[in-house]
This record gives C-alpha cells, structure tokens and sequence, in this order.
C-alpha cells in the first residue's frame, strides 16, 4: 500500500464495465489508505462516514467520530509541496485568532500525514454550521464581514520550509489580458460556426464586451496597483479563492472559513469582487444598495485604502461574468452552442450590464470614505528584508518525503482546468486549436513548412488537386432542414460542414506559407555565388577534349596551356548547371503559385457560398414577416 500513488479516479480504467456514483464512494485503496492515516493519531475512531469526494482531482472529506469527539478527515488533491502551503496558511491563520477548523496534530508532531504521494489533515469538527441567508443584505454583509476578518489575520504568513509559493500577486495584467484575447477568440469561434444561430448572439455582443477588457487593463495599468504589490506578499496575506455562501457559514461565535486548501497570495479584496460580481449576476441587476452595503461590511472588518478602492472598481468593470459563462465554448464549441441556451444566458448578462455602469459611476462617489495610503511612497521606504520562517511554531520540522521517480506525478492535471491562463485543446482534430489558438497554429505551420519543405510542397499538391471534390461534396445550403437522421443528432450533422470550411482556410493558408518559405529559399540560392568545381576525368569529359585538343593541333602558331583549357570546360559546365537549377526553380514556383491561386479561389467559391445562403435566408425572414403583416 506504501507504493500506491493517489490519482483522479474518475475514468473507465477505474469504474470498469460497472457505472460506479464517485460522489459517494472512493476506490478501495483510498479506503484501505485512509484507515492506514488515522493510525498516526492519538485518537480511536468508531464511525467514519464520507461527506464529499473530488473523483477528478483525487480528493476527499470524511467525518469522522472517535473517542475525542467528531472530527475531519481530508485528503487534499493538490501536490504535497502546494497542500504544505496551504496547512502552514491554515495553522497560522488560527493561531492569529481567526474562526478557522483546528488542525490536530499527529503522533509524530507534524499537522499533516504524507500517504500515497498526498497530504493528508485531520481538524475539529465544527457544529453547528449555517449558511448565511441570501434573501437579505444583512447575510450578505455577515459573509462580508467574516471575509474581512480572514484577510486581516492572514496578514504577515510566511510559508514553512519545502512548500511551494503560491501567488497571484503579480498575475492581475497577464490575466486581465487574457480575458480581452479570449473573449476576442469568442468572435473568431463563432464566424467558423455562424451557421448556428446562437454565434448571432454572441457576435452581436462580442465587440462590446471585449473593449471593456482591454479599457479595464488600460485602467489597471494606469492605477497604483504597480505600487500596491511593490510592498509584498505577506504584507497583503492571502485570499480564499473559492470564496462563497458554503465556504463561509454561520457557527459559534460568527462566520467560520472551511476550506483552506486553495489559499493564495493576492490582493484580499480579489475575493471580496468575486463575491459581490456573482451575487450580482445571480440577482440579475446591479443593486448599488447591495454593492456598498457588502463594501462597506468587509471595511469594517479589513480596512480598505483610497487605492484598494479604485483597483476594486477596476477588477468590478472587468467582464467577468461574460467571460466566466461562455468561456466552455472552447472546449466543446458545437455542443455548447447546440444544446442551447447560449442566448438566454447573453440577454441575462447585457440586461445586467446596462446597469452595471451606472452602479459604477454612483459607487465611485464613495471614494473619500477611504483613507489614502500612497503606495508609492511606502514601498520606496520599504526594506526588502524577508521575515524569518517562524509564522507557524515548529514548522522547520515539516519536511516532505521524497518521491521515487516512478511515482513522481504532476500536480493535480484537472487544478485550473478551466483557467484561461492554460491552452484548452479539447478537440483532437485541432478543429478548435485553429480557432482558440490562431498566433499557436501559425507557429506550428512555419515549423512544419520549415522542417519538411519537400513533404509540404507534395502533400500542398495533392491537397489542391483533392480540395475540389472536397469543396464539392458540400452542397447543401447551411440554413436547409436536417433530414430525419440529422434532427435525432444536430451536433454531429454540424460537424462535418464545419470541418471543411476549417479545413480550407487551413490548407490556402499552409499554400501560401510553402510558397513564400520556397521563393525565399530560390532567392538565396540565386544571390549566393556558384563555387567552382575541380574538373572530375571521367569517359565524357575526356570526349569532350578531344575537339579543343584537335583545334590546338590546327592552330599551330599559337601555344595553348592546359590549364586554360580546363579553366574553360569547368566554367561552361558550371554555368549549365546554374541554368539548370534557375529553371528548375521557376518551374518550382510557377507550380506554388497555381497551388496558391487554386487554394484561394476555393475560398472564395465558399465565401460566396456562404453569402448567397445568407442573403436567402434573410430574404425568406423578410417575407414572412411581410406575410405575418
């Protein structure tokens, strides 16, 4: 059991022919490691019931009950080295005084058990536990206010030895910007399949949504946030990440925070926007009683700067939930725009929208509630002095077992997932990498164009005597009626149709690029100066003597060497060979050119295409509604 290396086991590998409910059991080595853990105690346990599991990540919550009363057992899906940071976060934040679950230690002092290449804790139960109410503002400022607490004592962490650093302190631009990138890969994703009707919906938005990405990381970077970061990361603590109406709950004494496993460090109000921009968009309206209410509980609690304030207003005008909602077009474009409601979703975010600048502007007023800090000042007078690693008592002692090379693993493979940061590439066919990831694909074509030149200029021919056919075969219009077989499964009668138009541009655009890697190679090859040639005696070169050596006999009077003669026969053969090559490349890039010509108007015979059954289909909705009139 000591060699068993925990791992998602949510796949068929692991269910087998038997459909098996993951959320309510875990494999029979998780069980059979879970009762090898709780040896490690000072405790006996009589009951151990499964509360939660995480088959896709490999994690699992168990209570627990024993002879010192009820309490948790965990099995944290992350990398022993990110789980350490996280059990030093939790251990610290307690002892500071925050509502958090006690870790128990085990025999050997240490706040954690390694088993099967994971960490795993053991906390006191707490109960009871309520979620604060959502119908009224006062539940939400309660799940404000105990947020605020949490930062505050989170301030000064540092984590123990051996643990990895988990920040998003500096991350805010690069991710600001891949918003704006990805949501304009929204606009590209819906013109390669505009034949659905929801990529309307988007394309009609789109535009919008992305200037207001690229305006609000024109902002951030024009704010004091460079300043604000300058001072530290355990002098702005750490955030919750997954903050929420479960993750924070009513119990004794007030609001307690469980589950500490994602912690990391950022700027503390990032969990507080995450918690005001969802509650917004699950109340459908931008309520500025509700946005200042929910503000000004968490400054009670964590006192906000001017500064903090307006890099909140920033984070608030990102359009988080636009991108949070369509960005799983990405993985599986033609189901997500098939199974509808892709349009239901786009009128509930534009009908938020229209009053969420408004909200804003009127939120924005509030800003000398706010002490000023001048970030600026403050990190200049800063020392970049390191705190010693005494924030957890006997945290020197924590040292992680070093895994065979064998059971070496990365960290959790399903860990941000859907995290934009990451490149999606769901479809095997690289259908969808040519449409999420356009600068990647060019990329790859110039290597491959590169690489095998020879191959690519083949494989370009054959591609433009066979994309006639192809193009041909698809002659129904995109606005006609499925048959039968096809209404059963509309998501994979879309698939081929798609697959062509992709399949065009992809290939017109590999034409050109082997064409223009092949003139440039013919231009090099015909500035760069022919190298003479010793003469190589063989049969031919000595028949082609023996005139030159009977006109020297004729010519009697004149004394010709032989080396003359050689320098002569090397420089005509060499020029036969330079025209020998100047015509076989023309004849090389006349032949690309007809395959790019080829290629290009095969795009344009779907594009025209595409525009004929366009304009019909708009014709047919003007007279129906000419007829309903």
């Amino acid at each position: 059991m000591d060699q068993y290396v925990i791992k998602p086991w949510d796949n068929p590998e692991a269910t087998g022919n038997k459909p098996v409910n993951w959320d309510l059991q875990v494999p029979p080595e998780i069980d059979a490691l879970a009762e090898q853990v709780m040896t490690h105690y000072d405790m006996s346990v009589s009951e151990r019931t499964l509360i939660t599991s995480k088959p896709d990540k490999g994690g699992a919550i168990w209570r627990i009950q024993t002879n010192k009363g009820p309490r948790s057992l965990k099995l944290l899906h992350r990398a022993p080295a990110r789980s350490l940071f996280s059990v030093g976060a939790q251990a610290y934040i307690r002892q500071q005084g925050g509502r958090v679950p006690e870790l128990i230690p085990a025999k050997d002092g240490k706040l954690f058990v390694e088993s099967g290449g994971k960490l795993w804790i053991v906390t006191e139960w707490v109960e009871p536990l309520t979620p604060a109410t959502k119908i009224d503002l006062a539940g939400a400022q309660q799940l404000c206010y105990g947020l605020g607490e949490f930062h505050r004592y989170s301030k000064g962490y540092v984590p123990p030895q051996g643990a990895k650093n988990a920040s998003r302190l500096h991350k805010w631009p690069n991710y600001y910007r891949k918003v704006a990138k990805k949501i304009g890969w929204l606009r590209e994703v819906a013109k390669v399949y505009n034949d659905i009707p929801a990529s309307q919906a988007i394309l009609s938005v789109v535009d919008e949504f992305e200037r207001q990405a690229w305006d609000a990381l024109q902002k951030l970077n024009e704010s004091p946030y460079r300043h604000m970061v300058a001072m530290g990361e355990p002098y702005w603590g750490l955030v919750h990440q997954d903050y929420g109406w479960s993750n924070g709950q009513m119990g004794p004494g007030g609001l307690w925070v469980i589950d500490l496993d994602g912690v990391a460090y950022d700027l503390p109000f990032r969990d507080l926007r995450k918690l005001i921009t969802s509650t917004m968009d699950d109340m459908g309206v931008w309520d500025i009683t509700w946005m200042r209410g929910m503000i000004e509980a968490y400054h009670e609690a964590n006192p906000l700067s001017a500064e903090s304030f307006d890099v909140l207003l920033i984070d608030m005008a990102l359009p988080n939930e636009f991108y949070k909602h369509l960005k799983e077009i990405f993985y599986d474009p033609v189901t997500f725009l098939s199974t509808g409601g892709v349009e239901a979703i786009q009128q509930r975010i534009v009908a938020a929208d229209q009053s969420k600048w408004q909200a804003l502007a009127e939120l924005a007023k509030d800003r000398a509630k706010y002490k000023a800090e001048n970030y600026e000042q403050l990190a200049a007078l800063r020392q970049p002095s390191r705190p010693a690693r005494e924030s957890v008592p006997d945290a020197d002692k924590w040292v992680l077992q070093q895994p065979a090379q064998a059971e070496m693993q990365p960290e959790s493979a399903m860990e941000g997932k859907r995290d934009m940061a990451a490149v999606p590439e769901p479809l095997a066919q690289g259908k969808q990498r040519a449409a999420e990831e356009p600068a990647v694909a060019t990329k790859q074509g110039k290597q491959r164009a590169a690489e095998e030149p020879a191959v690519a200029m083949k494989q370009g021919k054959r591609r433009a005597a066979e994309e006639p056919a192809v193009a041909t075969k698809v002659k129904e219009p995109v606005g006609a009626a499925p048959s039968e077989a096809e209404a059963k499964e509309p998501a994979v009668s879309l698939v081929p149709v798609v697959r062509d138009k992709v399949r065009i541009k992809l290939k017109a655009a590999d034409a050109k690029r082997v064409y223009r890697k092949r003139v440039r190679v013919v231009k090099r090859d015909e500035s760069r100066p022919q190298k003479k040639r010793k003469p190589v005696k063989t049969v031919r070169s000595v028949s082609r003597r023996k005139p030159e050596k009977a006109r020297t006999t004729k010519r009697k009077s004149v004394q010709t060497p032989r080396t003359t003669i050689t320098r002569k026969l090397t420089q005509s053969a060499s020029q036969a060979a330079k025209r020998r090559a100047k015509q076989k490349s023309k004849t090389g890039v006349v032949k690309l050119k007809k395959l790019a010509r080829r290629a290009a108007s095969t795009v344009k015979v779907k594009r025209k295409q595409q525009k004929s059954s366009a304009s019909a289909k708009r014709t047919v909705k003007v007279k129906k509604k000419a007829v309903k009139n």
